[in-house]
């Protein structure tokens, strides 16, 4: 059967970058991009995430048997064994990076390597179950396909580019946080160190209004460094007001709805984000 192999890959995750990847190839090219380059970056990363995703997977089942929330993915529930599922993931690699290597350029190819390794051996090997700050860093795998959609087009990166990819890093802990807080429970048990974990709330709290007034910040800085009209401020402003109080029901009584709340907000916010930077290069009054 394929659906295990498909839930290795955890397309869900996937969507995510491919919402951030759009907007970094049409902002590369200043309008739109060539489109045998587009569809090579799309299928490539996805590709490449979901390799990544499946070596955490196989590295993690471990854990995943003791969260209620991975309980029920393909390793543990034996649908797929281990070495099918390395084999998977090997094989998920070579064909990304055959695809960006033929169809990009090696700088692309390069940041994808970068990308895989740093997630897989940074995040998932060397951070998540040793520092209650592992998705900070860990997450700047998340923000790679930024920088990747970015080079695909220009075989360069600019000022624009990195503030995008800084914009996905400080976005983030908050999304991460908020997701962590309705799970606690369930990181506890399987002994992973997430900052709800081992922080009480009000430090939880104060640390992803930190990343997100740094996101808002970066958010703007991206409409500066490319150039983009006037009106797209004052959508960002309403983007930035939508966020700000989604984040501020985390005072609730409530917190556990409160974060999934704001969990869902975020995803919301970015892929509003994300059209508004496209929408900004062909909307000019």
């Amino acid at each position: 059967m394929i659906s295990p192999y498909i839930a290795l890959m955890k397309l869900r995750v996937v969507e995510l970058l491919l919402v951030t990847t759009l907007p970094a190839l049409f902002l590369a090219a200043d309008g739109v991009p060539p489109l045998g380059i587009s569809l090579a970056t799309l299928l490539g990363g996805t590709l490449a995430a979901g390799a990544a995703n499946a070596f955490n997977m196989i590295i993690e089942s471990d854990i995943d048997q003791l969260m209620d929330r991975t309980s029920k993915r393909p390793i543990v529930n034996k649908e797929v064994s281990e070495n099918e599922a390395f084999a998977f993931a090997t094989a998920l690699t070579v064909l990304s990076l055959s695809i960006f290597w033929v169809f990009t350029n090696p700088l692309a190819t390069a940041l994808t390597i970068g990308a895989i390794t740093f997630y897989v051996f940074g995040y998932t090997v060397g951070l998540k179950r040793r520092t209650s700050q592992n998705i900070v860093w860990g997450g700047i795998a998340g923000c790679m396909p930024v920088l990747i959609g970015w080079a695909a087009v220009t075989n360069s990166l600019n000022t624009t580019a990195l503030l995008f990819f800084m914009v996905i890093f400080f976005w983030t802990p908050p999304h991460f946080w908020a997701l962590a807080i309705k799970y606690k429970d369930d990181y506890a048990a399987a002994g992973i160190p997430m900052l709800p974990v081992v922080a009480p709330i009000a430090k939880v709290e104060q640390q992803m209004w930190f990343h997100t007034i740094a996101m808002f910040a970066t958010s703007y800085l991206t409409l500066y460094s490319a150039s983009l009209p006037n009106w797209s401020y004052v959508a960002n402003t309403a983007l930035t007001i939508f966020f700000a109080i989604q984040m501020s029901s985390l005072r609730g009584s409530q917190i556990e709805k409160s974060a999934a709340k704001i969990f869902h907000g975020s995803i919301t916010y970015l892929s509003l984000y994300s059209i508004l930077l496209v929408a900004a290069i062909f909307i000019t009054f």
